[in-house]
C-alpha cells in the first residue's frame, strides 16, 4: 500500500505525523511525506522521504493574500482564528499543483493529512481514495475550518463541493480526559513524542540537585518572533532553588545564553529532558503540551495565540496545568505560579495519572490497521 502523508509548514506538524508514517513504513508500506520545502530537512531527519509541495513558507501564506497583498493579523481572537484558517486555506491552494502531480505520478492508495492540511481532503476527493485526518495536537478551533472553507471556495466549487470533504477516518492523539468535546468520533491513538535529536549530554537524562524547570516557546520562535516572550519567561522562572533549561532553535538559544550566563539552552530532545523536569513553562503549543503529558510533567502555560487557550484550559481543569492568559502573565505572576506549582504535589499527581491514561491508548501500529481497512472497503 502507498500512503501519502501531508504535513504543514512547521516542525510540529511534521513530528505529529511521524509515528504513524514510521509504523506504516515498518509494516512494509511505501510512504511519502509532503510539506512546504523548508520542512524537507525535518522530514528526512526523521528517516522519511520528503516531497516538497511549495517553495513558500507557512508564514508567507499567513501574512499575504493570493495576489501578494500583505495582510495584518487581527487583534480580535475570533477574527484571528478565522484569519489563520484562511492562511491554511491559501497554503492548501498553493500546494495543490504539486500534490496533484504527486498523485498522478505516485498514485497513493490513501492520503493522511494533518488537522489543518486541507489539501489532503481535496486530493483524496479528486483521486477518489480514502482520506484520513490526523490530529496535530490537542485540537484546533472549528473557526479555522470555516476560514479555510471561505478561502478555498474556488477549489471546492471546481470539485462540485460546497464544504470541505469529511474524512473517512479521524485520528485523535489527545487523552480522552482532556480531549476536545466537539471533536469528531474516530480513533484515539497514543501520542508518541518525536523531534530532532542530538547527542545526549549526561545532564539531559539525569535529575538535577535543584528543581528543574524547562521553558520553551515552541519550534517557530526566532530572534524576530517571540524571542522577547521566551527571554522574559527565562528571567521570571529563574531562582536560587530552580534550575532553568530552555528549549529553542540554536540561534535563539545562543542569544539566550549570552543574556543568561550559565543557562542550558538549545534544541533539546524534550522526550528525554522532560523526564528529568519538575515543570514545563511554555506558550501553549500542542506538541509541547502533549510531550509533557507523555512525561507526566505539570505545565504552566503562558499562551501567545488565542487558539491554544481552550486545549490548555482543559489540562488546567484536569489539574495537570495552570494557564495564565494575557493580562495575567506579568513577571511576578509567572514567578509566583511556578513557585506554587512546584510546592503543590497535586499537579504532579494529576500529570502522572494523565500520563498513564495516554500510555494505555493504542499505539501507531495498532492504529495503522484502521487505515489499511479503508483501502479494502
Amino acid at each position: 500500500m502507498r500512503i501519502l502523508f501531508l504535513a504543514g509548514g512547521s516542525p510540529a506538524t511534521v513530528f505529529a505525523l511521524v509515528p504513524l508514517a514510521t509504523a506504516a513504513r515498518n509494516a512494509g508500506h511505501q510512504v511519502l511525506m509532503a510539506a512546504t520545502a523548508d520542512m524537507s530537512g525535518v522530514i528526512t531527519s526523521a528517516g522519511l522521504p520528503a516531497a516538497p509541495v511549495t517553495e513558500r513558507t507557512m508564514r508567507d501564506f499567513m501574512l499575504a493574500d493570493r495576489d501578494g497583498t500583505a495582510l495584518t493579523l487581527p487583534a480580535d481572537a475570533g477574527e484571528r482564528m478565522h484569519f489563520g484558517g484562511r492562511g491554511f486555506g491559501r497554503l492548501a491552494a498553493g500546494s495543490l499543483p504539486a500534490l496533484r502531480e504527486a498523485g498522478r505520478d505516485w498514485r497513493p492508495d490513501a492520503v493522511v493529512g494533518g488537522t489543518l492540511a486541507f489539501g489532503a481532503a481535496l486530493l483524496a476527493a479528486e483521486l477518489k481514495i480514502p482520506y484520513v485526518r490526523h490530529a496535530w495536537d490537542m485540537g484546533e478551533p472549528a473557526e479555522m475550518d470555516r476560514g479555510a472553507e471561505d478561502e478555498m471556495a474556488p477549489e471546492l466549487r471546481a470539485l462540485g463541493l460546497t464544504s470541505l470533504p469529511a474524512p473517512d477516518l479521524w485520528i485523535d492523539i489527545c487523552p480522552p480526559s482532556v480531549a476536545d468535546p466537539g471533536a469528531p468520533a474516530g480513533r484515539t491513538m497514543r501520542f508518541v513524542p518525536c523531534g530532532r535529536q542530538q547527542p545526549l549530554e549526561r545532564w539531559m537524562y539525569t535529575p538535577s540537585q535543584r528543581r528543574r524547570v524547562c521553558v520553551t516557546a515552541g519550534s517557530r520562535v526566532s530572534k524576530d518572533y517571540e524571542f522577547d516572550h521566551l527571554d522574559a519567561l527565562v528571567s521570571h522562572v529563574a531562582g536560587p532553588d530552580v534550575e532553568v533549561v530552555a528549549a529553542a532553535p540554536e540561534d535563539v538559544a545562543a542569544a539566550l545564553r549570552e543574556r543568561h550566563p550559565g543557562l542550558r539552552a538549545g534544541w533539546l530532545p524534550l522526550d528525554t529532558v522532560l523526564h528529568t523536569c519538575d515543570l514545563l513553562v511554555h506558550s501553549g503549543g500542542g506538541q509541547s503540551a502533549l510531550t509533557a503529558v507523555h512525561a507526566g510533567v505539570p505545565q504552566l502555560v503562558v499562551p501567545t495565540m488565542p487558539k491554544v487557550l481552550a486545549p490548555n484550559q482543559r489540562l488546567a481543569a484536569y489539574g495537570a496545568a495552570r494557564v495564565l492568559p494575557p493580562g495575567e502573565d506579568g513577571p511576578e505572576t509567572v514567578a509566583a505560579a511556578c513557585r506554587d506549582m512546584l510546592a503543590t504535589p497535586s499537579y504532579a499527581r494529576r500529570a502522572g495519572t494523565l500520563a498513564a491514561e495516554l500510555a494505555a491508548l493504542p499505539g501507531p501500529a495498532e492504529t495503522l490497521t484502521a487505515v489499511q481497512a479503508l483501502t479494502r472497503t
